[in-house]
């Protein structure tokens, strides 16, 4: 069956207690942001329906969890496996509804894939671990325990392998798992649930729709982990609505990443590094290099190699052989393009693009963009952007670059190209991140943490970190004499009393 095909079968649909149901709710258009053609209907499930999936996810998580850990990640491994299966259907299916190039969309399955892998095999390296007892005799010992139903609330721009980082260890660790996906990729997120078919029903199910969806998954006293990821002022709301029934949260609220060019670096390579951070996925990514802070003594040189790069990049449907598509949706160009024209009312100079792209009378597509003059006070370069645009600031010298990266209410990646030693071990020690990056920007490790400070959000994905937001840890202590504890207990001895 084609992804087309497919996508037509999903459409109006969720995916509950193990299999494919109709929805009872309102439908919506899903567009294809390169044609503007309607490809299908997504479902704005109701409030019973969102209901019945958290009920189905607590009665499954009982029996899910009683499954030993090599049984769960056999089973892990399995839903792995399908996904590399389906991966051709699955990236043009993600392509369609986002228009990212094709590339982009089918190296998220491999990274999907492998998280599942690792957080298959982690999850079962440690439960808990043995303390030293401060009693003669006892045994004492922690356990970790699942949290219970986890509620994933993600993102159009990597459904996928957000979806996996954060299902993977929480099934891992015997949780189950509602996905709610962004209105924007309901369908090809409903094809991916048929990857997790070899576990039991009611342990992986989505639900979809906008908005008030995921507020009922949040607000329920039935989910017990919310995993989001988004912009900021959505991310304190999930925040504050957790602190009220002192819920879990993993929230993932948007980054405003600097970029630092220093003199050392080659500068062809910086040049490719700034051009790539800046604009993947039409720069749609959460640690995209949104602040360039270059110094002087190689200010022009960068310059004019990236727009020599900008300017070879081709832009297209991504279906075809580009390496940048459209923007997601209508309204994402519209706050984009008003960024722009703020950051040119401001002062900047556009040294290339700045426009739409004159090729095109259909799709969301933009030019992808470098601005130069631009100073440290601008909007620009202290809001988040989230378009493929590059704005450069001049520094005069790597303690101006470091200070001004700081100065920012975001701390989710940070980038730095330079050839000195002593430099890169500053930026790793003194900038306010949660990942830095020397000469090698944007990458991912499954066993390395993933997460940010500040406004960016709190707690981690990936690593042995990212299961400790789906596990209680339980402190257990035995006498297996089962003694007296006369050091504490009553009487209290008379010696051991005020003495006046």
């Amino acid at each position: 069956m084609s992804a087309l095909a497919q996508m037509s079968e999903h459409s109006g649909r969720i995916f509950v207690e193990g299999g494919f149901h109709n929805s009872l709710g309102n439908q919506f258009d899903v567009i294809d942001p390169a044609t503007e053609d309607v490809i299908g209907q997504a479902a704005d499930c109701t409030d019973e329906e969102v209901n019945e999936a958290i009920s189905i996810a607590n009665q499954a998580q009982k029996q899910w969890n009683a499954r030993n850990y090599l049984t769960r990640a056999e089973l892990l491994h399995e839903v792995s496996a399908r996904i590399r299966k389906m991966g051709p259907t699955l990236a043009e299916m993600l392509t369609r509804e986002t228009g990212k190039p094709y590339k982009e969309s089918f190296d998220e399955i491999g990274w999907s894939a492998s998280a599942v892998d690792y957080y298959a095999e982690i999850a079962r390296h440690e439960r808990g671990k043995v303390l030293g007892a401060n009693i003669d005799n006892q045994f004492h010992f922690t356990v970790k325990e699942p949290v219970g139903v986890a509620a994933l609330i993600l993102p159009f721009n990597f459904p996928y392998t957000l979806l996996c980082w954060e299902a993977a260890a929480a099934l891992a660790t015997g949780n189950t798992v509602i996905v709610k996906p962004s209105d924007l990729t309901c369908l090809s997120t409903l094809h991916f649930m048929k990857a997790f078919e070899p576990l039991p029903k009611g342990v992986v199910q989505c639900v979809t729709g906008a908005a008030e969806v995921g507020r009922r998954l949040v607000e329920s006293p039935d989910t017990h982990v919310i995993c989001f990821t988004g912009g900021i002022e959505t991310g304190r709301a999930v925040a504050k609505a957790c602190a009220d029934t002192h819920k879990r949260c993993l929230i993932e609220a948007s980054g405003n990443d600097p970029f630092i060019v220093m003199p050392s670096a080659p500068m062809d390579m910086a040049a490719r590094g700034a051009a790539f951070s800046a604009y993947l996925q039409c720069g749609q990514v959460c640690v995209s290099a949104e602040r360039f802070y270059v110094h002087e003594k190689i200010h022009d040189e960068f310059v004019d190699a990236l727009v020599t790069k900008t300017e070879q990049l081709r832009i297209g449907n991504g279906l075809n052989k580009v390496d940048m598509g459209p923007m997601c949706a209508q309204r994402e160009r519209d706050r984009y393009e008003a960024v722009l024209k703020r950051a040119r009312d401001q002062g900047a100079k556009v040294a290339c693009g700045g426009g739409r792209p004159a090729q095109f009378n259909k799709g969301w597509f933009v030019d992808p963009t470098v601005l130069t003059d631009v100073t440290p006070d601008m909007d620009i370069l202290n809001d988040e952007s989230f378009g493929p645009v590059a704005p450069i600031c001049r520094v005069s010298d790597f303690d101006e670059a470091v200070e001004l990266a700081n100065k920012s209410r975001y701390g989710l990646g940070s980038c730095v190209y330079t050839s000195d030693l002593n430099e890169a071990m500053r930026a790793v020690n003194e900038l306010e991140s949660g990942m830095v990056w020397v000469n090698a920007p944007l990458l991912d490790n499954d066993a390395g943490p993933f997460g940010g400070r500040k406004l960016s959000g709190t707690g981690r994905q990936l690593g042995s970190e990212g299961l400790e937001t789906f596990r209680h840890t339980k402190l257990a202590m035995i006498d297996p004499g089962c003694n007296a504890q006369d050091f504490w207990w009553f009487p209290y001895k008379d010696e051991e009393a005020y003495s006046g």
